[in-house]
């Protein structure tokens, strides 16, 4: 059974009503009452909600990769300037202009195989497995 029902709507939504009925080749009834279903279904809402929680969940574990990714940059880089500075003798002021230069050259090397690796789309970080085990550093101990 069917039941008239009218009201008033403001002209711009009119004109929205009408432009969507004629697109989909519908009377304006059939468009507000499958709109109307779609607003009064709780399925809707649970549909959202289901929508919302399967993205914030993926920027979840976007953002716990993301900071692993930095956890494991900085440890990276602090292990590096440690073991650097440990083996690393201070040079005496006349050697200092020749190892300029040999620091210019390694450095550019450096930078040569970064953009090779860069354009081949690896990374460093893709080569450490996802479940490294947390380790504590000597100092913590």
């Amino acid at each position: 059974m069917r039941e008239r029902l009218s009201l008033t709507l403001p002209s711009d939504l009119l004109v929205r009503l009408n432009d969507l009925a004629d697109r989909r080749r519908l009377s304006r009834s059939a468009v507000a009452e499958a709109a109307i279903a779609s607003f009064l279904s709780p399925d809707a809402q649970d549909m959202r909600e289901a929508a919302f929680t399967r993205r914030l969940d993926r920027l979840s574990r976007q953002t716990a990769r993301l900071e692993r990714d930095m956890r494991l940059t900085a440890d990276t880089l602090a292990l590096f300037i440690r073991h650097w500075l440990t083996v690393t003798p201070q040079l005496p002021p006349e050697e200092n202009a020749a190892a300029h230069t040999r620091g210019l050259k390694r450095f550019d090397g450096f930078v040569q195989t970064l953009g090779t690796r860069l354009q081949q789309g690896s990374s460093f970080l893709s080569e450490i497995p996802d479940d490294i085990p947390e380790h504590k550093d000597d100092a913590d101990v």
